[in-house]
Order: structure tokens, then sequence, then C-alpha cells
């Protein structure tokens, strides 16, 4: 469900850009859609905003792109999540070794006069 969501930003984008009717535009191309195999190559016309065949405007978006573009969106998060994962390691190892040095010092060294 998630990914069909993050797919549906590109016709809702084009929708906004081209100044349609986003919600009901998004609701007719789902409809479209839904009307069978036949269908599956409706898309949302950016200059006009009206729902139409995009192989009868030439319109060809490779199956090889869409790929290319998912994995390498999923790459991206992984690495995000790869990195954020070390610096939460690194500064809580910091954190610890910082609690340790001042416990084994007496607490910094404040109270000696």
């Amino acid at each position: 469900m998630q990914s069909t969501l993050a797919l549906e930003v590109i016709p809702r984008t084009l929708a906004q850009n081209c100044g349609a009717n986003v919600i009901r535009t998004l609701t007719k191309l789902r409809a479209k859609h839904a009307e069978g195999e036949a269908a599956k190559s409706f898309g949302i016309d950016g200059n006009r905003g009206t729902i139409v065949d995009m192989k009868e405007l030439g319109v060809w978006d490779p199956y090889a792109v869409k790929v290319h573009s998912i994995k390498t969106a999923i790459e991206s998060a992984t690495m995000l999540l790869r990195i954020d994962d070390i610096v939460s390691g690194l500064s809580q190892k910091n954190a610890d070794g910082m609690a340790s040095a001042g416990v084994a010092t007496g607490g910094g060294g404040d109270d000696e006069e």
C-alpha cells in the first residue's frame, strides 16, 4: 500500500502542475485503470490535465526506467539508514566514553581545592 501511495506522487504532481482538479483527475485515472488490462496505458495529459491513452500521445515509459528508479530509491534509503546507524552508534559510544571518564576522575575535578 505504501509503495502505491509513493508512486501516486507522480500523477498527483502532474495534475497539480497543469491546473487540473487533483482529486477528481486521480479518481478518474484509478477508475480507468480498474477497467482492465487494455486501460493500463492511460495517464494524465500534462498539457490539458485530462485522462488519455499514452500510446496515442506517443508517451512511452519503459519498464526498465521504472525498475531502475525504484532500485535507486531503495539503495538511497538504505544508505541513509546505514549512515544514521553509524552516526547514532558513534554518538552513543562518545556519550558512554564521556560518562565513564567522568566517573573515573571523580566527576571532572571541580571540587578539588
